[in-house]
């Protein structure tokens, strides 16, 4: 399956949950006819889906919901991690989001496990 295959399959999969929210993050740039270069998406290295995924907050704050950040890089099975991806995921899981090399629908479903 390409990446683009598998990508389409975790968003489908996610967004049937409803406590998670991914949207495509596409990352690039763009040089206009007056030169200027357009740059469009987050920084380089960040995932290509992101979003949130609902927590329940334990009982100092009974009932709340705080949205944690998710960052997902659809790889292909034998897709190699660029370095600026690597830093970007680990630097979200420091921050305390979740940053998840993905290769299949496989590799997400802890998101939306209850």
């Amino acid at each position: 399956m390409s990446e683009q295959g598998v990508q389409q399959a975790i968003r489908l999969a996610l967004g049937s949950h409803p406590g998670i929210k991914v949207f495509r993050n596409n990352v690039g740039a763009y040089k206009a006819p007056d030169g200027r270069v357009i740059r469009y998406g987050l920084i380089t290295g960040s995932g290509d889906l992101i979003g949130w995924r609902s927590v329940l907050i334990t009982p100092d704050m009974v009932g709340q919901r705080i949205a944690q950040f998710v960052s997902v890089e659809v790889k292909t099975p034998k897709g190699a991690v660029r370095p600026e991806q690597q830093v970007w995921a680990d630097n979200v899981r420091k921050a305390g989001g979740i940053a998840v090399i993905a290769r299949s629908v496989e590799d997400v479903k802890f998101l939306v496990a209850d």
